[in-house]
């Protein structure tokens, strides 16, 4: 992956905030190692690898729902706390507020968590990150089912085979919602099905260009 980095430090000294959102492979870890390379910030990953209820939650969801969802929001909490305290600039794979607005709520929609869960956890959810600062700028990766799928295929992992594409147009709607609604700051919208940032050039310096001017107010050639 090759692209020209420009040289902005006074620029860029103030700390920003950059979070990815998306669906399930939409490339957000893609992009996420883009700009931390470009613009040398630190980024914090989503944890799938190390997750100890991720592939039992594809196996049965209903039974794993809810341990799965407090997981990642207490794992993210952590990390929100952790990009505060930290006084350089981070990019984010995957921002806390999905996690009530699509994923838990998807769940709970389809009866995969029940009422009493989805509450508690919700009401959790409005506690933790009412002492947190959003991002300043959100990014959301919008792709097609066809599109998250063949990614999905293309990284291999093995409790991903079971995902299924309703499921996935179900959370894209749910994302389509929610990005409309979003209110903590400003957003950027990136259409995956056409714009291939990992193996386009032009692609790739577009988004970036996009990005700075979102952040900075300037635009790079």
């Amino acid at each position: 992956m090759e692209f020209v980095k420009k040289d902005h430090e006074e620029l860029y000294r103030e700390k920003k905030h950059i979070a990815i959102a998306g669906n399930i492979g939409a490339g957000k870890s893609s992009l996420t190692n883009l700009i931390s390379e470009y613009f040398g910030w630190k980024s914090y990953y989503e944890r799938v690898d190390d997750n100890p209820y991720l592939a039992d939650f594809y196996k049965d969801m209903r039974r794993w729902s809810f341990n799965l969802q407090v997981f990642f929001l207490s794992s993210r909490f952590n990390q929100q706390l952790n990009i505060e305290a930290n006084p350089d600039s981070v990019v984010q794979d995957r921002s806390i507020y999905e996690d009530v607005e699509i994923f838990a709520r998807n769940l709970f929609e389809m009866d995969l968590m029940s009422p009493r869960d989805y509450k508690n956890y919700s009401e959790l959810f409005g506690v933790m990150t009412a002492y947190l600062r959003p991002p300043d700028l959100l990014i959301y990766l919008k792709a097609s089912v066809p599109t998250l799928e063949q990614h999905i295929e293309s990284r291999g992992r093995d409790f991903e085979t079971t995902i299924r594409p309703d499921y996935l147009n179900r959370l894209n709607v749910l994302y389509d919602e929610w990005i409309d609604r979003y209110k903590f700051g400003p957003t950027m919208v990136i259409e995956v099905d056409t714009c291939d940032y990992v193996n386009s050039q032009s692609d790739r310096q577009k988004v970036l260009s996009d990005i700075e001017s979102r952040l900075f107010g300037m635009l790079t050639k």
